[in-house]
């Protein structure tokens, strides 16, 4: 378990109002990925998410494209420390 990694990402582009929340816990769930994703003030989503290096680099090429209504503009993000005893990925 030692090597997971803990992202904490955020999206631009047009990903509010197009499933992209439920399109994420939908991959995230898929490739055994925790965390969460949450549409921001700012009109983007943010989040974190947790796995081992290889999710983590899947999570991160799904929502770089998202569901087939959005248009990601950027994805950013940055390593940050694990939480243990996460078991889900959970849409706020």
């Amino acid at each position: 378990m030692s090597s997971n990694t803990r992202i904490s990402y955020k999206v631009d582009g047009k990903v509010q109002g197009v499933c992209f929340r439920d399109h994420t816990q939908t991959i995230a769930k898929r490739i055994g990925v925790t965390g969460y994703v949450t549409n921001a003030s700012d009109g983007t989503v943010k989040g974190e998410a947790q796995g081992s290096s290889d999710a983590i680099k899947q999570f991160l090429e799904h929502i770089n494209e998202g569901p087939s209504a959005a248009r990601v503009t950027g994805v950013e993000h940055s390593e940050i420390s694990t939480k243990s005893g996460e078991s889900s990925f959970d849409v706020k």
